[in-house]
């Protein structure tokens, strides 16, 4: 029997406790005492900086936005990728989540964090993108479980129209936003294409993962 042992405490803006948990070289964070991520399986997130950034790292001096910054492994992907030039702004709500990757998970993704190319933007995501004009030439999100978000979700705003089109806005000409998500979803497809966006659904296998294979990024490219 796998036995947790929680290593920090945190309360988020909606009252749930956020729980920080450790079992051998093993992670996990929980809101609510539900699982939000653990350590064991991060392909996706890799997945999500690769396809996302893959006409920014291109750019002379790109910028990123990455919304949600987990366990790093985003973040890492992405400093991986992009060139000496870029910057990659990361827009956490939890300034624990930020203590977290500075203190016990430091490792899991290489300190990302020490990367002088990495600026950290506390608060909510939306709210960034709502006051960000041709800003990013990439944006990476992964805030939650995605356009199946369930309608409470303080994030669901992020999915439907007035959503996609701020993150239009926000992002340059040619820029790309991307989006992780626990499953495909083909309205989501249909709405970044009514949004503008050249869209497409990525199946990204994993290992088994909470009984998964699969999980899913959303690609939304502009002219």
């Amino acid at each position: 029997m796998e036995i947790w042992k929680p290593l920090e405490r945190a309360v988020m803006p909606d009252g749930r406790p956020l729980v920080l948990s450790q079992s051998g070289e093993r992670f996990i964070i929980r809101a609510g005492g539900q699982s939000l991520m653990e350590s064991v399986a991060h392909g996706s997130e890799e997945a999500l900086s690769r396809l996302g950034c893959e006409h920014a790292r291109t750019r002379p001096a790109p910028v990123v936005l990455i919304g949600g910054l987990g366990m790093g492994y985003t973040l890492r992907a992405a400093l991986d990728i992009l060139p000496a030039t870029a910057r990659v702004v990361v827009s956490e709500l939890m300034p624990a989540v930020v203590e977290w990757n500075r203190g016990p998970l430091a490792h899991l993704a290489g300190r990302p964090l020490d990367d002088p190319r990495v600026e950290i933007a506390l608060g909510d995501v939306q709210a960034h993108i709502a006051r960000s004009k041709g800003a990013f030439d990439a944006m990476l999100l992964d805030v939650d479980n995605g356009p199946s978000a369930m309608p409470r979700d303080p994030n669901v705003g992020l999915y439907g129209p007035r959503g996609l089109a701020s993150a239009k806005r926000a992002l340059r000409p040619g820029g790309t936003y991307a989006l992780w998500s626990a499953g495909p979803d083909r309205h989501f497809v249909n709405r970044l294409r009514s949004a503008g966006f050249r869209a497409s659904e990525h199946d990204i296998p994993i290992d088994a993962f909470h009984g998964k294979r699969s999980q899913t990024v959303f690609i939304g490219q502009l002219d």
